[in-house]
C-alpha cells in the first residue's frame, strides 16, 4: 500500500503520518477524487493539509498525491469575462460538465485550452528579453487586450519566434535561451503561487485618485490608485451596493470582483446584474472588463480562505500588463471567519473572539499587495483594493474591523441609522476618514485649483460644527439657538441631503464627474456666506428660509445636467439677487 495515504480527517483537514514526500504549501490531490489540496503544516510525524472541497466520504487509507509545486492559478487570454471558485475553476464549464452543483475533483481546466486566440508577435529572433517584457498580444475582449510577458525568473536570447497568427493556450509561440544555454518554450500562458506576490520594478507613490462619482468618497473621503480602503457596515447598509457603483464607475481599466463567503442568492444577484449592466466609458457590456469570484457561504470553507488570493494574484497580473486594477473583496469577515474554523480545527491558540493570532498579519499580507507600481514591462500599473468588512451587529470594535483598519488608509463606515433613513451611500461623515489628503491635494490642485481643498475643507467644517449643534438640539430644541448656528444647521442639512445623498437609479446623479463636485460645494457654500451677511444685519434667518433658496439647492444635483456646469453661475445670480432684496 502507497505510504501516502490519509490518518485522519477534521471537516476540511486531513492528515498523513509519517511521510517527508511532501513540502510546505505543496498543491497536492487527496483521495479516488483527487480533490484539491494544500500542505499548511508538516511535523516530523504527520503533515496536514487543507482540502478546498468537501471531504465528505474521505476515509483514513486513501491516497495522497503531491504535485511538487505550491498551490497556484493559471495565467492568460480567458480570464476576462469568466466566473471562476475560489480555487480558479470555471464555474461555467463545470456547469456544463456536471450541472447546476459542482462535483467534487472536477477537472475542469482553468482557461479554454482548444480555443484560437489571435496573436500579434512582438519580438523576433535574437532579441534580447527579461522578466516581465511583453512578447506577444492577443485582444483579449473587445476593450482589453491581453499582453503576454516573459515570466518573472525569466530572461534569455530569442531563438524561435512563430510568427503572427491563431494558437491555443499551450502552443509554443516562441524559444528563448537563458544563460546557461537552457532553452524555455514560451506559450500563451503561465502559472503563479497565490500566496506569493509579483514582482515589480518599483514602487509608486500614490498620488493619483481613483475617481469614482461619488461625491462623498471623491470630495470628503478619496482613495488613490493602488490605494486599500475598508467598507464596515452591519446588515443591509449597502456594502454590496456600493461596492456595484464603484465596479461600474470608478476609472479603473479592470474590476475583479470576489464574493468570498457571501449568501447564494446574493452573489447570482451580482452574476445577473454584472452580466447585464453597460460599461458607461465603452458601451460594451461589463463583463468585457470584469472577472468573477464566486464562493458562496455554502462551499467549502478553505476554498473560500483562498478565494482572496486568488483574486489578488488576477489583480497583480493585468496590473504587470500596465492596467490599473480595482479588485472588491466581498467580504473579509467571512474570509476571516474561514480562518477562523480551519484554526479550530487545528487545535490553534484562539486569540480574541477566537479568531487566529495570526489574523492581523493574514490581513497585512494581503492589503501590502495593493499599490501603484512600475511594472516589470515598463508600463505603470496599479491595484486598488477595496474590502467590505461586515461586524456582526455593527459593532466596529471586533477584531476584523479594528485589524482592517490598521492596514487600510482609507475607512469609509456605513450607519446604520442612515441606511435606514434611505441615505445612500450610508457612509458616516464623522465616523469614516481618508489618510490621503497629502498624497492627493498635489493633484487636486492642478487639475481643480486650489479652491476645491478650500471647499473641501469649509464643508467638512460645517458637518463637524452640525454634529456638536445637534446634541443641544437634542436637548433643549433648535428655537434657542441664535441665528448663525441655526444657518449652520441649514446649511448642513443642505450639504447632507442635497450633495452627499446619491441617486444610483439617477441618470445624472449615479455618477458625477469632479466638477461638476466642485461647483456644487461652491454654490452651496456662496449661499452660507450670502445668507451669514444678511444674519449679520439682524435679519432673521427665517425669511431667508421663506425664499426657498436652501430647497432648490437640494434639488440642484437633479436640475442640473453634468454638461451643463455653466447652469451653476445662473445659481450663484439668483442667490445674489434675492438675498439684495431682503438687504434693501
Amino acid at each position: 500500500m502507497d505510504k501516502n495515504v490519509i490518518y485522519g480527517i477534521n471537516g476540511p483537514v486531513v492528515t498523513v503520518k509519517d511521510t517527508d514526500s511532501f513540502a510546505m504549501m505543496e498543491m497536492v490531490y487527496v483521495g479516488q477524487q483527487k480533490l484539491v489540496g494544500e500542505v499548511i503544516g508538516i511535523t516530523d510525524r504527520l503533515t496536514t493539509i487543507q482540502v478546498y472541497e468537501e471531504t465528505t466520504g474521505l476515509k483514513p487509507g486513501d491516497p495522497v498525491a503531491g504535485t511538487g509545486a505550491p498551490m497556484n492559478v493559471l495565467l492568460g487570454p480567458g480570464i476576462i469575462d469568466n466566473i471562476f471558485d475560489g480555487i480558479e475553476r470555471p464555474l461555467k464549464a463545470i456547469e456544463e460538465q456536471s450541472g447546476a452543483f459542482i462535483s467534487r475533483g472536477a477537472a475542469v481546466s482553468s482557461l479554454d485550452t482548444e480555443k484560437n486566440w489571435t496573436v500579434t508577435m512582438k519580438i523576433k529572433v535574437g532579441d534580447e528579453l527579461e522578466g516581465g517584457q511583453i512578447y506577444a498580444t492577443v485582444p483579449e475582449t473587445p476593450i482589453i487586450e491581453h499582453r503576454l510577458m516573459v515570466p518573472p525568473a525569466l530572461a534569455g536570447t530569442v531563438v524561435e519566434a512563430r510568427p503572427d497568427g491563431c494558437y491555443r493556450l499551450f502552443d509554443t509561440v516562441a524559444v528563448i535561451e537563458d544563460e546557461a544555454g537552457q532553452r524555455h518554450e514560451l506559450t500563451l500562458c503561465q502559472k503563479w503561487p497565490i500566496r506569493t506576490s509579483r514582482p515589480v520594478r518599483d514602487r509608486l507613490a500614490p498620488t493619483i485618485p481613483l475617481i469614482t462619482g461619488q461625491r462623498i468618497m471623491d470630495t470628503l473621503f478619496p482613495i488613490a490608485k493602488g490605494g486599500t480602503a475598508a467598507i464596515p457596515g452591519g446588515f443591509g447598509t449597502g456594502k454590496t451596493m456600493n461596492q456595484h457603483q464603484l465596479a461600474k464607475w470608478c476609472d479603473a481599466d479592470i474590476i475583479i470582483y470576489v464574493g468570498c463567503g457571501e449568501r447564494g442568492n446574493e452573489m447570482s444577484q451580482v452574476l445577473d446584474e454584472f452580466s447585464k449592466l453597460i460599461d458607461p466609458k465603452s458601451n460594451r457590456p461589463m463583463t468585457d472588463r470584469t472577472v468573477l469570484i464566486a464562493n458562496t457561504s455554502n462551499m467549502p470553507v478553505a476554498a473560500r480562505e483562498a478565494s482572496i488570493y486568488t483574486g489578488i494574484t488576477l489583480a497583480e497580473y493585468y496590473r504587470d500588463m500596465g492596467y490599473h486594477v480595482a479588485m472588491m473583496a466581498d467580504s473579509t469577515s467571512r474570509w476571516a471567519e474561514a480562518l477562523r474554523e480551519i484554526s479550530g480545527r487545528l487545535e490553534e491558540m484562539p486569540a480574541e473572539e477566537g479568531f487566529p493570532a495570526y489574523l492581523p498579519s493574514r490581513l497585512a499580507e494581503f492589503y501590502e499587495r495593493g499599490g501603484r507600481v512600475e511594472a516589470l514591462c515598463g508600463e505603470e500599473g496599479s491595484v486598488t483594493l477595496i474590502g467590505a468588512v461586515s461586524p456582526q451587529g455593527s459593532d466596529f470594535s471586533e477584531p476584523v474591523t479594528q485589524n482592517t483598519k490598521r492596514f487600510t488608509r482609507v475607512f469609509w463606515a456605513l450607519d446604520k441609522a442612515l441606511a435606514y433613513a434611505r441615505h445612500y451611500p450610508a457612509i458616516n461623515w464623522i465616523d469614516s476618514y481618508s489618510e490621503y489628503f497629502n498624497d492627493l491635494d498635489p493633484w487636486f490642485r492642478e487639475n481643480l485649483g486650489e479652491e476645491f481643498i478650500e471647499y473641501r475643507n469649509q464643508i467638512s467644517a460645517l458637518l463637524q460644527e452640525e454634529s456638536s449643534l445637534m446634541e443641544i438640539v437634542k436637548l433643549i430644541g433648535s428655537d434657542v439657538l441664535p441665528d448663525d448656528q441655526k444657518l449652520v444647521i441649514e446649511t448642513a442639512r443642505v450639504i447632507r441631503v442635497g450633495f452627499l445623498q446619491q441617486n444610483a437609479f439617477h441618470p445624472e446623479d449615479t455618477y458625477v464627474p469632479l466638477e461638476k463636485q466642485k461647483r456644487m460645494m461652491e454654490v452651496i457654500l456662496h449661499l452660507h456666506e450670502k445668507v451669514k451677511e444678511v444674519v449679520a444685519r439682524e435679519i432673521p434667518i427665517s425669511r431667508v428660509t421663506e425664499l426657498g433658496l436652501f430647497d432648490k439647492l437640494t434639488k440642484m444635483k437633479y436640475d442640473i445636467p453634468n454638461n451643463r456646469l455653466e447652469m451653476f453661475d445662473e445659481y450663484i445670480q439668483d442667490i445674489d439677487e434675492q438675498l439684495a432684496i431682503l438687504l434693501l
